[in-house]
């Protein structure tokens, strides 16, 4: 395997651009003659250092993993003299964490996971524009503060632990994290299985005539805007990801509904996503809706959240009350 760049936490070097799409190449290799095939996910996951098969595929379904001159998906199996490129849509950036004193709603904490009320407004991991005063940081506090004080050490730069799942910046709402690689492997199989149980309440725009309903829509990148997601056709877009949302309404008023939405599978923006292809946007969500005066951010909210302890073997489930500014606009509606 011939490398050319490595993905690492402190490299600020730009190997190459691709003008035409604006990308920065990251790493690049060329697959050794006597490679069989393998799914291209695992064989990035083997060969990159400072990563995760988890990160990689994300970065697959963003269109950042390009074989021979053109994106694939993460099951794409490489062969002998494949060109491999990770590309990003902007610049290097270090995203070390490092500790910083933000409070964190902690609903609850052993010594395997910590489940986190995470308040709308708060980016949950760093990101392009994003690289700092996130939730990761704040973890990072914690956990020193819990070194100080003798219990134990751990590292939020590993990402064999950390986050098990993610929700939106102006979302609010129960979030899981792990703190040890056992807990997270095994946390993520459930999710990965679709064995946990969570739901949301969101106030949506219109009204239903049904109950209830299930939307099922597989989503990818929009084409047109990268930062955003759709509904596809899966012949169109065969690297989308089916994606399943079972809503109830939960209560009415003349222009908006407050429903409750159960995920069967986790996906980027899947609630936000699945609900504007049927008609009925979140509440201020300025970007596949539209912004509204009376909030900032939006009416969509991670209200429960139940899984098996990775230790245990205890079924565990928790709920988590609206938001201030959620209840004074369903008081409003009311």
């Amino acid at each position: 395997m011939t490398v050319g760049s490595e993905m690492t936490n402190d490299e600020t070097q730009i190997t190459n651009v691709v003008e035409d799409d604006l990308l920065w190449e990251r790493w690049r290799c060329e697959v050794d003659k006597g490679q069989g095939k393998e799914r291209i996910d695992k064989y990035l996951a083997e060969h990159m250092t400072n990563t995760s098969r988890n990160r990689i595929q994300t970065a697959a379904d963003a269109g950042n993993v390009w074989v021979n001159g053109s994106p694939v998906a993460s099951n794409y199996r490489i062969k002998p003299g494949d060109i491999i490129q990770v590309l990003l849509d902007h610049e290097p950036h270090d995203f070390t964490i490092t500790p910083e004193n933000i409070p964190l709603h902690i609903v609850y904490e052993d010594d395997d996971l910590m489940v986190i009320n995470k308040p709308a407004g708060l980016v949950v991991h760093p990101g392009h524009g994003n690289y700092d005063h996130t939730l990761l940081h704040a973890l990072a506090w914690h956990f020193k503060v819990q070194s100080d004080k003798g219990q134990g050490t751990i590292d939020i730069n590993n990402p064999d632990i950390g986050l098990v799942h993610r929700i939106d910046k102006d979302t609010s709402g129960l979030l899981l994290v792990a703190k040890t690689p056992e807990a997270k492997a095994h946390l993520a199989k459930q999710f990965f299985d679709h064995t946990t149980e969570r739901t949301y309440n969101a106030l949506v725009w219109g009204t239903f005539k049904e109950d209830s309903g299930t939307i099922e829509g597989a989503l990818a990148r929009d084409n047109r805007d990268r930062t955003i997601y759709k509904v596809w056709d899966l012949e169109e877009c065969p690297q989308a990801k089916e994606a399943v949302t079972h809503w109830r309404v939960l209560e009415r008023f003349m222009y908006v509904t407050l429903v409750e939405c159960r995920l069967e599978t986790g996906r980027t923006h899947q609630i936000r996503v699945h609900m504007k292809h049927i008609g009925h946007p979140v509440y201020g969500d300025a970007v596949y809706g539209k912004a509204e005066k009376d909030i900032q951010g939006q009416c969509l909210h991670a209200k429960k959240i139940g899984f098996v302890h990775p230790v245990t073997g205890e079924y565990l489930e928790f709920d988590s009350p609206l938001p201030d500014y959620f209840t004074e606009i369903l008081r409003k509606c009311r």
